[in-house]
């Protein structure tokens, strides 16, 4: 068996370019994670695990979230952590990382000018930060790989 994975993405694009990403994914132990009930089910990712939403302007959902994703990292046990957003990604790469997994943030397509505020925020914790806009990942200094969409 591969590694154990854990992939975490808001709900939306967040998720669906996750989802893209799925053929990197095989031959490991994923566990997915997202914010909106159902989504899973719709993509056909399991296993899975529905986490609280949150966002810098509502900081007692973030604390919701936050131990939430703490818990989620400790029963995982993550070797590697990946999110394509938002602010739960960033929380579960920071606790991802502090337990020793490898993390990698890639940043949404659709900051198509500059890096999200996760990603900034992500650029602390993650071993591979990268942006999907080849100009953004020049200009904030991250790397570049292609786009996911």
């Amino acid at each position: 068996m591969g590694k154990r994975i854990l992939a975490i993405a808001s709900g939306g694009g967040h998720w669906q370019q996750l989802m893209e990403m799925r053929p990197a994914f095989e031959g490991h132990d994923v566990t997915y994670a997202t914010t909106m009930p159902g989504l899973p089910e719709r993509f056909g990712a399991a296993p899975a695990v529905i986490v609280p939403d949150c966002n810098r302007d509502r900081k007692l959902a973030a604390l919701h979230s936050t131990a939430a994703l703490v818990r989620l990292v400790w029963r995982v046990r993550p070797q590697v952590v990946i999110s394509t957003g938002a602010l739960p990604g960033v929380i579960a790469l920071a606790f991802g990382k502090a337990r020793g997994a490898r993390t990698i943030w890639v940043d949404s397509v659709a900051n198509a000018e500059e890096m999200s505020l996760s990603g900034r925020l992500a650029r602390r914790v993650a071993d591979l930060w990268l942006s999907q806009w080849e100009h953004v990942a020049a200009q904030s200094g991250a790397g570049y790989a292609g786009a996911v969409l």
